[in-house]
């Protein structure tokens, strides 16, 4: 899981946004080869843990949308 610098687990918003604002970095072209790699192996992290974040809301809904809700953590 991904965790900010608090120790809090981030939101799937969260990282949606640092992932834009890495690509942003990225396009601008005014970082180096080494700089970009790392770029984008930590890219490749944050969208492995959004993609996984995602399936999980997912699965919820399908399974609220088959009546098979349990409790649920808020609304």
């Amino acid at each position: 899981m991904s965790e900010d610098r608090s120790g809090a687990e981030k939101t799937f918003e969260q990282l949606l946004d640092e992932l834009e604002a890495m690509t942003r970095r990225m396009a601008a072209g005014d970082i180096g080869i080494e700089a970009a790699a790392a770029l984008y192996e930590r890219a490749g992290e944050l969208h492995a843990q959004a993609t996984e974040r995602l399936a999980r809301v997912q699965e919820r809904i399908e399974r609220l949308a088959a009546g098979e809700a349990g409790p649920t953590a808020g609304p």
